[in-house]
């Protein structure tokens, strides 16, 4: 008997970067904050790494870079720190990297956009960008900030520039 696609458990895999910098002897990394009107208002809890879905066979970090590109404008460069990847709780897998970095003086957020019918069930569709704001934060708002399943992602970081 074969499976339902309702009764299927979620396999979406995606792939991202986590730009850090350090100010000051503290260490600050970059989290973008998804547009739309459904994290309009949410804040702490709702922030990520740049980062998204991966097609099946495809190469996990060229597909974080490209996603980093095209969430902030920017072509990410660097040493990549492999980060593992951790389960958010919808299910996702989220694949990782680390590289230490800094948005340039004229940095002007310029994300990709999607599509979605707003509001609900009025027949009209708007577009919204991917990322609505990108920021630096010490690691202690980070971690207020970030999606919770990610905060393991920064222990990663630390442990590897140790």
């Amino acid at each position: 008997m074969q499976e339902s696609s309702k009764s299927r458990p979620s396999r979406v895999v995606s792939a991202g970067l986590l730009m850090f910098r350090r100010k000051g002897g503290t260490l600050e990394v970059l989290l973008v904050h998804p547009g739309g009107p459904f994290f309009a208002r949410k804040d702490e809890g709702a922030w990520t790494i740049p980062k998204g879905e991966v097609a099946p066979d495809e190469d996990l970090l060229t597909r974080a870079q490209i996603e980093f590109e095209e969430e902030l404008g920017i072509r990410p460069h660097g040493n990549w720190i492999e980060l593992g990847s951790i389960k958010q709780k919808g299910g996702k897998t989220v694949h990782a990297w680390a590289f230490e970095g800094d948005l340039p003086d004229s940095f002007e957020l310029k994300s990709n956009t999607f599509e979605i019918e707003w509001p609900p069930r009025s027949g009209k569709l708007k577009q919204f960008p991917e990322i609505d704001r990108a920021e630096f934060f010490a690691e202690e708002v980070a971690r207020r900030k970030i999606n919770p399943a990610q905060t393991i992602l920064f222990d990663r970081l630390r442990l590897d520039r140790h």
